[in-house]
Parts: C-alpha cells; structure tokens; sequence
C-alpha cells in the first residue's frame, strides 16, 4: 500500500506543478513511514529534510539518523512487551526486528528506490544517501508516555504536540448534551481510518446493547445521519472535536481504537480509556496502558456487549484507574517547554544553521559489519584464539620436548645400572 500512496503523490498533478514552480523553502518536512521516496523532495529544493514520526521511534525511522535500539530492552512497536523482556520475549523481539530488516533493506526500500529514480532522476544522491543525511526526525512520543531509550541528538520528542491547551468552546448541542449528563459522558471514537458505519452488524448491535444499559451518556462517532436503534442516552455525528470534549470536567472515560493520537490526548486530559486495538502500534499503546493500570482491553474479536460493559464499569467505578492516569498526565505535563514549542525550536534551528550538519551521526557512514563492530570483533577475538592456539601448540611441544628428555634421561641411567650389575 505505501508503494502505491507515495507513487501516487508524486504523480499528482498538485504535486508536480508544486515541482516545477521556480519556489525555494527553508525545510522539506516529510513522514517517514512507507513512503520514503518522497524524501527526493529535500534535494529538488535544496532544503534540508525533516522526519516527522507519527508512530513513534521504530527502527524505518531511527536508522535515519543512526539512533542506536538494543533488542534486548527495546522492543518492536508490533510486539506487545515492556522494556523489561523475559528470554523467550527477547529472542521473538530479536526474530521480528531481524525480519523487519531484511524485509526493509532487501524488499521494501528497493522498490522505493525505483520510485525516487523515477521521479528524481535529477537528484545526485540516490534513495540511500538521502535517508542518512536526514537533518532531524520529530517523533511522536515522550518518554513519560513509553519507557527510556537512546537518542541521537538529532531525533526529538514532540509526542502531542498536536494537542490545544487552552479548550475551545463546544458546538451548543454537543455542550448541552455533555452537561446534562448527571453520571457524566462517555466518548467512543475508533479514529479516522475505521469508520463505525462500516462495523460488522453483530459488532454494531453490541456497542449499541452496551450503550443502552449505561447510565452515562455517550458521545458516538458514528459516519452516518442515522442509527437504527440508537438508545436515547447516545449522541451521534461524524465529527467530534475530541481534543476539546476529552477536555471538559464531565466527560469520565474514552473508547478508543489505542491510536497513539487518542490515547495521548486522552493521558493529557486524565480520562482513563477502554482499548480496541485493530492494527499497528495500537496493541502496544494498549498494553502499555494496561500495565500502568489506566487502560482496559477489549479485543475485537471478543467484542461483545457483557465483555464491553464489563470493561466499561471496570474502569470507572475504580478509582485507582483514574489516579493513575492522572498521575501520569502530571508527569506527561512537567515539561520546560509544550511539544509544539520544542518542534518549532529545532525545525528553525536546522534552517539556521543549513541542515546542522554537526548534529549528524558518524554511524551513517559505517556499514552494517563497521556499525556493529563485526570486523574489529573478528580480529580482535580471532587474534585472541590465534595467539592462543599458537601458545597451546607451544605447549605441546615443550611438554613432548620435555617429556622426551627427561625420559631419555631416565633410560640412559637405567642402561647404566644394567652395565654394571
């Protein structure tokens, strides 16, 4: 699919009059995800390129800028585990982030290189050389939220920068509806990628079953006028500002798809959500929040009405969950600076300063046996087992050299006893 997406940006009529307008730019600022011919972009306008990481630090986007991440505490973004792996984690953490390589370097990326050839033919450097004099990469993260890693000066935490600080008012129907709601309101949302009028009907039929045995309102985002069989505590639009209705005092509790975007707005406003993760990083974000106790599971699968509710009641009636997830925007929050400033800071610090070369880490110019110090392991540990080797053939012969005088010795003497008796 990001095959086909980045091959039909750049053939996008938009896009190549945007190419051929005689227009300079201080920063060429592209996700980083399956689409990385995009990046020929840097070099049609002479600007330095900026990664925007909307999942996160995974390793399409750390190798950029030559972030090191050890398997053994960091785990993938598909693998549903904590920085602290057991063995068995460790070596299926190990198996899918080598899979994950090989598929990238020897499938996913050649055939980005054709579309970057195709659409750059111009351009001096070639796909390779591009990604590893990537300027700086925003990742959508922060360490509060996840776990500590290593960065290379050049990758920068920006994870909800997309979130208002100051609320806006509300539409007045949405308002009211929110502040009638004597046990408080509950948002449901699964996103802009999976629609709820596409829903399965059984899957449908137990989001409605659940909604009507709640006390609480529920705000739905639902992709249709109307909703056959829509209790009357459930209020339905195709749009809802989240980020404003997550922010209001009234609204309890979120259920989300665990999109990163969702569950960190969420984490920001103190609102403990129920997860239905379909896809991606979203069983992760799940996982994390389950194991810092403000998030429930519900997995698709099993989507019914008694398991919903049950997760529902779970997390409002206990009041743990809400602590914990207040704690955690507490921390989230205790920033010098909000995200969008820290992003803005360092975009205009890599225009200044002309890519800011300095920032670059020397690793992108090793190659895979240099970077992880293959060759010098070789012959450092082969000398070691050469010397070795030589010292235990030294041995035996000085042991047989010894052997053989001292048993000459011995015969000698005892051809001598002989003699004289």
């Amino acid at each position: 699919m990001g095959l086909s997406i980045t091959d039909a940006l750049l053939s996008d009529p938009n896009v190549v009059a945007l190419m051929q307008a005689n227009q300079t730019y201080d920063a060429v600022i592209s996700e980083v995800f399956l689409n990385e011919a995009h990046f020929g972009l840097a070099e049609h306008f002479k600007a330095p390129l900026i990664g925007l990481a909307t999942f996160g630090a995974i390793s399409w986007n750390t190798d950029l800028v030559g972030t090191p991440s050890p398997p053994s505490y960091v785990p993938h973004a598909m693998m549903r585990f904590s920085d602290r792996m057991t063995l068995l984690q460790r070596v299926a953490n190990l198996a899918f982030l080598s899979y994950d390589y090989l598929f990238q370097n020897f499938y996913y990326l050649p055939h980005q290189a054709d579309i970057y050839r195709k659409y750059f033919p111009n351009n001096k450097q070639d796909l390779y050389e591009t990604r590893k004099n990537t300027a700086l990469v925003l990742l959508n993260q922060h360490v509060s939220l996840s776990f500590p890693r290593p960065y290379s000066p050049n990758m920068i935490e920006v994870g909800g920068m997309h979130i208002n600080r100051k609320r806006q008012p509300l539409p007045k129907d949405i308002e009211e509806f929110i502040e009638g709601a004597k046990h408080g309101v509950i948002y449901f949302s699964m996103g802009s990628n999976l629609k709820s009028k596409t829903l399965p009907m059984e899957k449908r039929q137990a989001l409605l079953d659940t909604f009507s045995q709640l006390k609480q309102r529920v705000l739905w985002k639902f992709e249709d006028t109307d909703l056959p069989g829509k209790p009357k505590n459930v209020f339905i639009s195709d749009w809802f500002p989240q980020d404003d209705i997550l922010a209001h005092n009234n609204v309890i509790a979120f259920i989300t798809h665990g999109g990163l975007l969702s569950t960190t707005e969420s984490i920001y406003h103190r609102k403990p959500f129920v997860g239905i993760p379909i896809f991606g990083d979203q069983f992760l974000n799940m996982a994390r929040a389950e194991q810092n106790g403000y998030g429930v599971t519900v997995n698709y699968e099993e989507l019914t009405a008694p398991k919903l509710l049950a997760a529902i009641e779970r997390l409002i009636k206990d009041p743990e969950a809400t602590k914990k997830v207040q704690d955690m925007s507490d921390r989230y929050r205790d920033q010098p600076e909000t995200p969008l400033e820290r992003a803005v800071f360092w975009v205009e610090h890599v225009t200044r300063h002309k890519g800011a070369k300095y920032l670059r880490s020397a690793c992108q110019d090793l190659s895979f046996v240099q970077y992880h110090n293959l060759d010098a392991i070789l012959l450092l540990y082969g000398g070691i087992i050469f010397v070795l080797y030589c010292l235990g053939l030294l041995i035996r012969r000085l042991w047989r050299f010894l052997q053989e005088l001292f048993i000459g010795r011995a015969s000698d003497k005892s051809k001598s006893k002989a003699k004289l008796n």
